[in-house]
């Protein structure tokens, strides 16, 4: 039988849920492939990591859903110690990526022509940055340092990158946690981040080309232990 603080908590639990889930998007939402409102723990199952995206515009108010599920999440005394810089301009975009080649090349001096064996070098690094660059937008997860728990920052960071991921993929979004493949030093010059903030992640957000296939998972029982974890073995199987 349900003491009356069970029964109030289940009950915040599922209107937490509901306002998560309250809205689909419009541009991929109404297809098989987004799970059931009602349906939060398919969410989970159905997040995938998109490197591929449409170049369909997403509408404010599907990224305002977004944002605003991820500053839901739980932060250390309530801090809220994040910023969420969304990027939608393409010219800027385009001096992100330009800036992410060019680091990658190890150039310095762009005035320098590039022999053929460097041009089909960054031809190859091109066409790895142009999965991540298709998407119409990125947003660059942010902390603040000057936050009321600033140490507490890089635990809070991840919590709402992960809010963000899911609430994405429940609207019918593709995003993919980035972190050395878009540099952190590239993003704070070219979008002129203060230094009063530090990247969790950045991640482009978009309709995605196709969902990808799961990858294998290792089985739960491998990361599950009961009361204690016993000397000498592992918890998690190589």
């Amino acid at each position: 039988m349900n003491t009356p603080r069970r029964t109030f908590l289940q009950h915040c639990a599922l209107a937490g849920t509901g306002l998560l889930l309250a809205g689909r998007g419009t541009a991929f939402a109404q297809s098989a492939a987004s799970p059931s409102p009602t349906d939060l723990l398919a969410v989970f199952q159905q997040r995938r990591s998109v490197r591929q995206f449409k170049p369909d515009p997403v509408p404010e108010v599907d990224i305002r859903r977004i944002l605003d599920a991820a500053r839901t999440a739980p932060t250390s005394g309530n801090q809220q110690p994040w910023k969420f810089l969304v990027v939608r301009d393409s010219a800027k975009l385009a001096e992100l990526k330009a800036a992410c080649i060019q680091r990658r090349m190890g150039r310095s001096d762009t005035s320098v022509p590039l022999s053929e064996e460097d041009q089909k070098r960054e031809a190859k690094i091109r066409l790895g940055f142009d999965g991540y660059f298709s998407a119409p937008m990125q947003i660059v997860v942010l902390t603040d340092n000057k936050s009321t728990y600033p140490d507490y920052n890089h635990w809070d960071g991840p919590l709402a990158a992960g809010y963000l991921m899911l609430a994405a993929r429940e609207l019918g979004y593709g995003t993919v946690f980035i972190t050395d493949a878009i540099p952190d030093e590239v993003t704070k010059k070219v979008l002129n981040i203060p230094e009063r903030y530090t990247r969790v992640c950045i991640t482009p957000l978009g309709v995605p080309v196709g969902w990808p296939d799961s990858p294998s998972k290792k089985p739960l029982e491998d990361f599950i232990a009961w009361e204690t974890i016993p000397a000498g073995v592992p918890a998690i199987s190589p």
